[in-house]
């Protein structure tokens, strides 16, 4: 059965560097698990793939030699676990705000004794080159489970969410952050306000000993911040890295002055 390299590599201290999917089409990804990031994330929370589509992506992108992780919509049993019948080799589970939160969804990717996820399906034995009787038995070790965090109340219960064991390493995004603490007149945390909650966070990491990482836009901030210590690092999205690219080739050729303002995708 293959090992789950990322999952090595953060438990030895080294940082990974990945990106986002959000289109949830079949040629865009086989095209991006080739480019050299060591693993991708297909987010079924904030994009309309669906299960068939999941099942295709996590394929292509584990036969290219890259790891297949998957964005839950939230971290209940039924999702998590139908996520990894699919092929993912990991979950990144989204609003996590509790320890029992965090342990239902630690349990949900971890066969008995160390959780309840059931028996069952072909495809995630297929992702790993292996039989179903070794994928049973090795499972537990080699999906990556990350918990994120993204509320003040999170970062509150940050030290006994990343001490549990299971816990591969902690993701931030620092967009549903920021909206979470926003005060009743709903106005954005200030910036020093938004880098000291997620300073917080690289603490509480660093304390417990779990990887931590967080979601950022450039090269220069990945440089940053994996300087500080994050480890688990998305660099923007297949969207973003595109419209990017497109909106330099029309500002360089003055092709229009009304673009729109797509700084968040």
């Amino acid at each position: 059965m293959k090992k789950n390299p990322v999952k090595a590599a953060l438990k030895a201290g080294k940082a990974q560097v990945g990106t986002w999917l959000s289109f949830g089409d079949l040629y865009a990804t086989r095209v991006m698990a080739r480019v050299g990031f060591p693993w991708l994330t297909v987010d079924m929370e904030h994009s309309p793939i669906d299960w068939s589509q999941a099942a295709a992506l996590f394929g292509a992108i584990a036969d290219a030699g890259c790891v297949p992780l998957a964005r839950v919509p939230r971290g209940n049993h039924d999702l998590i676990k139908r996520v990894l019948d699919s092929g993912a080799h990991g979950i990144v589970v989204p609003m996590v705000n509790t320890v029992e939160e965090a342990k239902i969804a630690i349990a949900a990717a971890k066969y008995p004794p160390e959780g309840d996820r059931s028996v069952g399906g072909g495809l995630h034995a297929l992702n790993f080159d292996a039989s179903a009787g070794d994928y049973y038995k090795h499972a537990n070790d080699e999906i990556l489970v990350i918990l994120q965090t993204e509320s003040p109340q999170g970062v509150e219960n940050a030290e006994a969410i990343y001490a549990l064991p299971g816990v591969d390493a902690i993701f931030v995004g620092p967009n549903d952050l920021t909206f979470q603490m926003r005060g009743p007149d709903g106005i954005d945390p200030s910036p020093d306000e938004l880098e000291a909650m997620l300073q917080r966070v690289l603490a509480a990491g660093k304390k417990v000993g779990t990887p931590v990482g967080l979601h950022v836009q450039t090269t220069d901030m990945v440089r940053k911040r994996t300087a500080e210590g994050w480890q688990f690092i998305a660099l923007g999205s297949e969207m973003r890295m595109m419209l990017t690219q497109a909106q330099a080739f029309v500002a360089d050729l003055n092709l229009r002055e009304d673009v729109a303002d797509l700084a968040r995708y």
